[in-house]
């Protein structure tokens, strides 16, 4: 299904008992060059702390804070005054052992007894940071002067669909691509089956650096690669950036709609009137068709010191987490069924979320094409005044019972709302402008988007048009999920 604009390094553990359920089992050769055992995932957060001298407790934060502003004065003035680095420096072995620690797995079990793809997002985004801060280590520093954040989750690739609960997992990853003060790092997922490590999936992360107070950018070292694979990789990098820059440039907000679009969005408003009458304000439900005003469901969610970062603000695996779930939720009770993941893509953060925020999360089914699904998730703020803060798309697929696995990808609009209008989820005659003052509104977003199988029917409805705004709004991420349920599976929340 083609939405116009809508917007290996494979490193194997090292020969290591590990655990798939009750039986040990051996995995293959380190790639990368051998070291130590895997670091626990539990314990990525502790060395995080101790790169940047967070302290443990929320009591302690603000003095934590204050002796991290005086690392400014350790800054370079260029990217050329830090050595160069190589992917070897950065490569990073996590272990999530579900088999062999049953009380670990407590943590990540769905009420269907599969594992929550939401605590792998969390585990994914805490190791991105850490295989950044590997890149920038100094030996002579006993702090990272760097404030290290993802900017963005390029995409995330199911290799396969079930993800075991009671096998032990391991996350690969190093960093593929630098620019100044920008990082890439890919990051592998994979379970041990049969004896054998499976891949999982595939995660592409960018970081940037900040500086200790995080208010303006910081230089990284630069990167360079050695031999034909690490280049590869390395020039899949910067077609990513230049790629991104494309999807940018090529935003509805700043080019016309093309005639394919504009032929597009006026067939699908002709199939919502009313033949019988003269007036647009009078609509017809098309057949197997649902209003997507009436498929919606909303959330509410306090943010707590527990949901803290290295850098006292929500942790944004947190948020993808919550934006994840919501989506999810919304996709069941719409489809009638369990979804099952396919693909992530495009997660984008653009403002930190404080503690103490009150987060507001609408979610929405918007597009619905024969069995593919969007739904997206918009999430606010609510301190002294109402924040827009998280946007999220989530794409579902429906599936009949009778018919084979399908798999769909789909790619979606990435907006920046700057006093613009805003695409409702509804073609109901009744829906309403929905209109925020521009005074209550500030910053961030988040955008999801999930494929679920129905085993139901299928409906090919979208929406035509949009309702205006007064707020100035940016968004603040943009998760792109792919995901189907095949009769008899176990879908992951």
């Amino acid at each position: 299904m083609n939405y116009p604009r809508l917007c290996v390094l494979r490193a194997a553990l090292g020969c290591r008992s590990l655990s798939c359920g009750s039986a040990v089992r051996q995995s293959r050769a380190l790639d990368m060059g051998q070291g130590g055992a895997p670091l626990h995932v539990s314990n990525v957060r502790n060395q995080l702390r101790e790169i940047v001298g967070a302290s443990t407790k929320w009591s302690d934060h603000q003095q934590a804070m204050a002796e991290r502003a005086s690392l400014s004065s350790i800054l370079v003035r260029s990217q050329k005054d830090l050595p160069v680095k190589t992917m070897r420096d950065s490569f990073q072995e996590v272990l999530l052992p579900l088999g062999s620690e049953p009380l670990l797995r407590e943590k990540y079990l769905t009420f269907h007894n599969t594992v929550r793809f939401g605590r792998i997002l969390e585990d994914l985004d805490s190791l991105a940071v850490l295989i950044s801060y590997s890149h920038t280590f100094n030996p002579e520093l006993k702090k990272s002067p760097l404030s290290i954040v993802t900017a963005l989750v390029d995409k995330i690739d199911m290799r396969q669909h079930v993800i075991y609960p009671d096998c032990d997992i391991k996350f690969t990853g190093h960093v593929t691509w630098v620019g100044k003060t920008s990082i890439e790092a890919k990051i592998h997922m994979s379970q041990l089956c049969d004896g054998v490590f499976s891949p999982v999936l595939d995660a592409t992360f960018v970081m940037v650096a900040r500086d200790p107070g995080n208010k303006r950018a910081a230089f990284v070292n630069p990167l360079k690669p050695e031999g034909p694979e690490e280049e590869e990789l390395y020039q899949q990098g910067e077609a990513n950036k230049s790629r991104r820059v494309e999807l940018s440039t090529a935003s509805l907000l700043k080019v016309a709609p093309t005639d394919e679009e504009r032929k597009l969005i006026h067939s699908l408003f002709l199939n919502t009137l009313d033949t019988n009458t003269v007036s647009f304000r009078s609509r017809v439900l098309p057949d197997s068709s649902v209003w997507m005003e009436d498929a919606k469901l909303k959330g509410l969610e306090i943010c707590h010191p527990q949901e803290r970062n290295i850098f006292n603000r929500i942790f944004g695996g947190f948020l993808m987490r919550k934006a994840y779930e919501l989506g999810w939720a919304n996709a069941c009770s719409y489809s009638g069924c369990r979804p099952s993941l396919v693909a992530v893509d495009d997660i984008l953060f653009q403002k930190p979320v404080e503690i103490g925020s009150l987060l507001m999360l609408s979610s929405q089914v918007s597009v619905c094409v024969c069995v593919c699904v969007r739904v997206c998730v918009c999430v606010c703020v609510w301190l002294h005044t109402l924040t827009r803060c998280v946007c999220v798309c989530l794409r579902c697929v429906t599936h009949r019972i009778n018919t084979s696995r399908s798999e769909f990808t789909v790619r979606c609009l990435t907006l920046s709302h700057n006093n613009t209008t805003r695409p409702t989820c509804s073609t109901s005659p009744s829906a309403q402008t929905e209109r925020f003052p521009t005074s209550r509104l500030k910053h961030t977003e988040v955008h999801t988007h999930t494929h679920t199988h129905t085993h139901t029917h299928t409906h090919t409805h979208t929406h035509t048009h949009t309702h205006t705004h007064t707020h100035s709004a940016k968004m603040s991420v943009c998760v792109f999920f792919r995901v189907h349920v095949v009769p008899g599976w176990e879908a992951s929340l």
